[in-house]
């Protein structure tokens, strides 16, 4: 390949990241790992089965299944927690507590958008978050949300690329 054809193709990706292009990528995926939280809380099974079960209504997400929420006991006894589940149309949602710890540990996936912010207060608030570790993910970056509209810029792209 020459220097002008290189020339030529970074300027059409330049042109190209121009348009607007569609979104790429599966969705986020926030993880929230809460410490100091409140205890009673965190043992509440009825709190967290009617957090999971109304949470994804508070965020527009589609509820697909009751929540599945259980107590575990561990071999550990200061280890026993309450781990619960939603599947939503959009993905999931779960939290895992740990109330000896006053520890939990919370994923919001979807491939819908949601405001994370709100989320992590949300949360925070409800389960009395005194200090949390926050990581918010893109997930399947490179995942095409409209097939067809994806397919024709990479079609206009190859086609620019031959002239």
């Amino acid at each position: 390949m020459t220097y002008e054809y290189w020339k030529k193709s970074d300027q059409i990706i330049g042109e190209v990241a121009k348009l607007k292009r569609p979104e790429y990528g599966f969705g986020s995926h926030l993880m929230l790992d809460g410490y100091g939280c409140d205890r009673q809380q965190l043992e509440d099974i009825s709190l967290i089965y009617n957090f999971l079960s109304e949470y994804p209504a508070q965020i527009k997400m589609t509820k697909i299944m009751p929540p599945y929420v259980f107590r575990y006991e561990a071999e550990n006894p200061e280890d026993w927690g309450i781990s619960g589940f939603v599947l939503i149309a959009e993905s999931h949602i779960s939290i895992h507590t740990f109330p000896e710890k006053n520890y939990l540990s919370l994923d919001v996936f979807s491939c819908k958008e949601f405001n994370s912010e709100q989320a992590i207060s949300y949360v925070n608030t409800l389960f009395g978050v005194q200090k949390s570790e926050i990581r918010l993910l893109d997930r399947g970056v490179e995942f095409p949300k409209n097939l067809r509209r994806s397919a024709r810029i990479v079609q206009e792209e190859r086609s620019r690329l031959k002239h």
